[in-house]
């Protein structure tokens, strides 16, 4: 599965046919997370999951907080204790 970066978008699919996305707005220091979709034909194999560990590792990478506001990117972050050292609520 290869994810492949835009401006401000996590994706699987070509550019003009995302089958998955995660979106996000650099503000500053933070990276607001506020969209995730996964199509029907990728739903169920923990796509959605991989696309935000991809934004927690950019995060990382350029030093900057997640902020989600995507209640499934929310979700998943809270839940997953590795991720909270990039979190912000």
């Amino acid at each position: 599965m290869n994810i492949q970066k835009d401006e401000n978008t996590f994706y699987i699919g070509e550019r003009d046919d995302k089958k998955a996305e995660l979106h996000f707005e650099e503000k500053g220091d933070r990276l607001i997370v506020d969209h995730t979709f996964v199509s029907d034909e990728l739903r169920g194999q923990g796509v959605a999951g991989k696309l935000v560990e991809k934004v927690v590792q950019f995060a990382r990478t350029e030093g900057k907080k997640i902020l989600p506001t995507c209640s499934y990117a929310k979700e998943k972050m809270k839940k997953t204790k590795e991720y909270h050292d990039v979190l912000e609520f």
